[in-house]
């Protein structure tokens, strides 16, 4: 199956944004966030229990939690900003609002990913081996599978109360092969591409509504990818029958083309390396394992790449990137209480411009702080000293 991709677009700033029919005034923004953040912030044990329920009994705890999350960030200064994602279960959300999928007990732990680096403490989780839960596996249809709420609901409440500009994140359609069981979904398709077409129909649905509301940043996530950087993940894909290369041409091409027509929109992609449980991670290895044959493909205004760790290796793979696209360095890490020092950071974004010029770069968390319900080992202090790094060099680098 081709799937044919867009030509990416140049930034935008955000339009006035109409909440319930109400047009309203939006600051003068910059052209390009050079502050930016990742998506998802530590909750208390409260709003996590809510956000497990959600219930209607719950919708004033978790609006008081998204609003207390604006006022983070726009107080630190970002550039853009998120809801927290404090309403999640989980940062995927297509099996929460598509009735298409199961847990099925074999289906459970499966997969080659090697869930490692869990820590303890009061925002973490006792390391168990940190692997956490298996994937459901697509059982149905996803065009013609029920439809049990609206993504876009936790959009519409960021765009009535933020006065930053904003943007909106979700599981890239590539990502969705994590979802696809050759035990259980061939009852449905006849291939995992025939699937993943259908998922990247239903998230072009979602980007359609989330344009009507005035979204004007959409990211999408995609850890399959940085998945792809690490030997043992890739060896361990090949031992079980599949192709990664071809697998990787195919995604380049699917994640493209969700936004094919769209336009007054910044595209982004974020390659994660695992942001599980208690600040554990699936994904060893530099991108050079993936750059050439996936970031000249990859068509969109902002690259999101992890650089926190040796784990990532060197800045060379920059260079595969397509000139129109800016690379945001997730050089802040979310994994560790440690506060970066400015100089080593500064450091390493002036090596980062031997291979992309500093115009086409950004800064960045490296990841988000609780992409699942147990979070990383970061207290709420720990987290706006890192959120206040990133503007501050942000503003000293770019200025």
């Amino acid at each position: 199956m081709t799937i044919e991709s867009n030509d990416a677009a140049p930034e935008s700033t955000r339009p006035a944004i109409h909440t319930d029919g109400v047009p309203r005034e939006q600051p003068q923004l910059p052209l390009v966030a050079r502050a930016d953040t990742v998506g998802s912030l530590l909750r208390d044990d409260a709003v996590v229990r809510a956000a497990r329920r959600s219930s209607p009994a719950d919708g004033a705890l978790l609006n008081d939690a998204v609003r207390d999350a604006i006022r983070l960030q726009e107080e630190a200064g970002l550039d853009v900003i998120t809801d927290g994602e404090v309403r999640r279960v989980s940062w995927a959300q297509t099996p929460r609002f598509v009735d298409a999928f199961t847990t099925a007990e074999s289906r459970a732990g499966s997969g080659p990913l090697n869930w490692r680096g869990a820590t303890e403490g009061r925002f973490g989780a006792a390391n168990s081996g940190g692997r956490p839960a298996g994937y459901p596996a697509v059982v149905r249809r996803i065009a013609t599978a029920p439809r049990t709420g609206d993504m876009t609901d936790e959009y519409a409440f960021l765009a009535r109360y933020a006065r930053a500009r904003t943007k909106f994140t979700m599981a890239a359609p590539s990502y969705h092969r994590r979802y696809w069981s050759p035990a259980h979904s061939v009852a449905a398709y006849s291939s995992c591409e025939e699937y993943l077409a259908e998922v990247r129909d239903y998230l072009r649905s979602v980007v359609d509504r989330l344009v009507a509301l005035g979204c004007d940043y959409i990211q999408l996530d995609a850890p399959n990818y940085g998945s792809l950087c690490d030997p043992d993940t890739r060896a361990a894909l090949v031992a079980d029958g599949r192709d990664p290369e071809a697998e990787l041409a195919f995604d380049a091409a699917l994640d493209g083309s969700l936004f094919d027509g769209v336009t007054g929109v910044t595209t982004a992609l974020h390659v994660c390396r695992g942001n599980g449980p208690a600040g554990s991670w699936h994904s060893a290895g530099g991108y050079g394992a993936i750059s050439a044959a996936l970031f000249p493909k990859l068509a969109m205004d902002r690259l999101l790449l992890e650089y926190d760790s040796d784990r990532a290796g060197g800045f060379e793979p920059l260079a595969d990137v397509s000139e129109s696209t800016v690379v945001v360095l997730g050089l802040i890490s979310t994994k560790s209480p440690r506060l970066e020092y400015e100089g080593d950071i500064l450091a390493r974004i002036a090596e980062a411009t031997k291979f992309k010029p500093q115009a086409d770069l950004a800064l960045s968390t490296q990841c988000g702080f609780a992409s699942v319900p147990v979070a990383n080992p970061i207290t709420p202090a720990g987290q706006r000293a890192k959120l206040d790094l990133v503007v501050r060099l942000a503003r000293r680098v770019w200025s």
